[in-house]
């Protein structure tokens, strides 16, 4: 069963974020936009790579009122040491959530069991907690925040603008469409 449209699980998680540690519930996530980001494992590969990503894009997305939460099922121990020892990871300004339990991987469904730990999972959650981009990667596979926040600005259109949907390479200015017996067959 697709995980898209269904309300986020219940979790609470403790977290590391600009020198602190926080705690973050399923709660934290409601009220806002939220894009959730699970990754294997900390002191690794790509996954450095990846964050720092998201950390070069994180003012557009706070612009957007999205708020970015990163997990591993590592602690926030690791991730402190991590953000103290990576100059990749020392770019990181949002929520890094340690997920030893495996709680919320298994909520998102990106558990990987025999390993314990998650794919390279990806999710738009809107502000009622519902999940309106779900995207699952090998683990070889980086991502790219660029497409990320296209793609989060093409679902707080369709949020803002019912009847609306968003093409193919759709960007932000752009026409969308509004579907339509009229649209059949002539795109």
């Amino acid at each position: 069963m697709s995980l898209i449209n269904t309300q986020i699980k219940p979790f609470k998680a403790q977290a590391y974020q600009n020198g602190k540690f926080i705690e973050v519930t399923d709660q934290s996530l409601k009220g806002k936009w939220s894009v959730v980001v699970f990754y294997p494992a900390d002191f690794t590969f790509i996954c450095p790579t990846e964050l720092e990503d998201l950390a070069d894009k994180y003012e557009e997305f706070k612009k957007l009122g999205v708020e970015v939460y990163s997990v591993s099922t590592d602690t926030h121990f690791s991730h402190k040491a991590w953000a103290d020892t990576s100059p990749a990871i020392k770019k990181v300004n949002y929520v890094m959530i340690g997920d030893p339990t495996g709680t919320m991987t298994r909520n998102f469904d990106v558990m990987i069991e025999e390993e314990g730990l998650a794919l390279r999972g990806t999710f738009v959650i809107n502000p009622e907690g519902q999940i309106k981009v779900c995207e699952i990667h090998d683990l070889g596979i980086g991502r790219d925040a660029s497409e990320l926040l296209r793609k989060v600005k093409a679902a707080q259109y369709v949020a803002s603008h019912p009847g609306e949907v968003c093409p193919a390479k759709w960007k932000e200015g752009e026409k969308t469409l509004k579907p339509s017996l009229d649209l059949v067959g002539k795109i």
